[in-house]
């Protein structure tokens, strides 16, 4: 007689892959059960409101309540105007730090006491440690620069 071709690693995977074509029957079964369940929900139970901020709830909305009225002319279709800001871009500090020689140092703000980078371009008097000065503030690549920075004549308002 001829051995049987079939080992029995061969067999335990083919166990394997009839236990989980069967679960997976079983899953698709199930599946259907609970679809076929949903479905016998009756219409009152599959209906949704929309509450006033927008939300999605199963009760009914109280008649009772007073609607909001909105006006057509108060609702904003696109981007909204910027507001104009009234302050004065003229900003005071102290130079906490300033190297002469590689042209660059830092002013502490005195109202934020936020440190923000001098370049020695930007100067309009000569400047050192310690000094009070006004400057302004431009975005630059790497943040915040002071620009056009000058010793302090007199003290802020």
């Amino acid at each position: 007689m001829a051995k049987s071709q079939q080992t029995f690693n061969k067999s335990e995977k083919e166990k394997k892959r009839r236990k989980k074509k069967q679960e997976k029957a079983e899953r698709r079964e199930q599946r259907k059960a609970e679809k076929s369940e949903q479905g016998k929900l009756s219409f009152e139970d599959q209906l949704r409101y929309l509450d006033e901020d927008g939300n999605l709830s199963a009760t009914p909305p109280d008649p009772t309540k007073k609607k909001k009225v909105i006006k057509a002319e108060d609702i904003v279709l696109g981007v909204p105007s910027r507001e104009k800001v009234d302050f004065d871009p003229v900003r005071h500090g102290r130079v906490n730090f300033f190297n002469t020689e590689k042209g660059f140092g830092f002013i502490t703000d005195a109202e934020t006491r936020e440190s923000v980078f001098v370049h020695i371009n930007n100067t309009e008097d000569p400047i050192g440690e310690n000094d009070k000065v006004t400057y302004e503030v431009e975005m630059g690549p790497k943040g915040a620069n002071a620009v056009r920075v000058r010793i302090q004549k007199d003290k802020p308002a």
